[in-house]
């Protein structure tokens, strides 16, 4: 079977080399700048200092690592009572605002980066979001056009299917689920098996079977999407779980203009 990646801001911090160079950059950056600033220290003022250290820390922030930024804040609060606390080059503090100093960096740092994240948290919610209602319009408009033959809206939907749930395969299957083995996706976006309803969010898509999403007019099943999450476990939201049962849904619509096909 073959993969698919999706790239998203928070793909950044899931790549292993990219993680690594981020954690190391957000630990030795605010060394070299408390470094640089003590060459000045009379005209660099702990709020000067503070506010390059937080830059740094929405630096590290901005790649949606978490540890990076805690890494950056804790970095940048240890660096800065050894440059630019007295006495200089330990790590003591004699003075009571430099202490404060060090505190706040360290509690706004931290805060900041908390910000950041739920930004890029959003971020990517609302490009998901868009993602389904693009996928949806694509199959609409596949099936009002009406000249396009079953296996065309089919193949456009289970690409869609795949990529909302994000797994590596999506195929239809033409008529009804045979196979009491095979989970199944109901219309309420739950996942079933064995008469059981699974929390896909919280452990995941099967991956030892598929995932059957029906296609239904009425009561009567046309087929159905099978759908592959073999590689890797997914955790896909109510949300994204709703939006493919919706897309498997639209697909009825094609069946009443062509005879359906199977592309199993």
């Amino acid at each position: 079977m073959t993969g698919r990646k999706r790239f998203e801001p928070s793909a950044w911090a899931q790549a292993g080399w990219w993680t690594t160079a981020v954690r190391v950059g957000a630990a030795v950056g605010p060394l070299v700048i408390c470094a640089l600033l003590a060459t000045d220290r009379r005209d660099i003022t702990p709020v000067i200092a503070v506010l390059v250290l937080v830059l740094w820390v929405v630096a590290a922030a901005a790649t949606a690592d978490r540890l990076a930024a805690l890494i950056a804040a804790v970095s940048g609060g240890v660096w800065f009572d050894f440059f630019l606390a007295r006495p200089y080059h330990q790590f003591a503090i004699a003075d009571t605002a430099h202490v404060v100093a060090t505190v706040l960096l360290v509690l706004i740092g931290i805060a900041v980066a908390e910000l950041a994240l739920w930004g890029h948290r959003q971020q990517a919610g609302a490009a998901r979001r868009s993602g389904y209602l693009d996928g949806l319009l694509a199959s609409a408009a596949a099936i009002r056009d009406g000249s396009a033959p079953t296996r065309a809206v089919t193949e456009i939907a289970a690409q869609q299917i795949a990529d909302t749930l994000n797994v590596e395969r999506s195929t239809f299957v033409d008529g009804p689920i045979r196979d009491a083995r095979i989970a199944v996706l109901e219309q309420d976006g739950t996942v079933v098996r064995g008469g059981r309803r699974v929390d896909v969010t919280r452990i995941g898509l099967p991956t030892d079977e598929y995932v059957a999403i029906p296609v239904q007019r009425g009561q009567a099943v046309l087929g159905y999407f099978r759908v592959s999450s073999a590689t890797h476990v997914r955790h896909p939201s109510s949300e994204q779980c709703r939006v493919a049962v919706l897309l498997a849904d639209q697909v009825a619509g094609a069946f009443g203009t062509a005879s359906s096909v199977s592309t199993d």
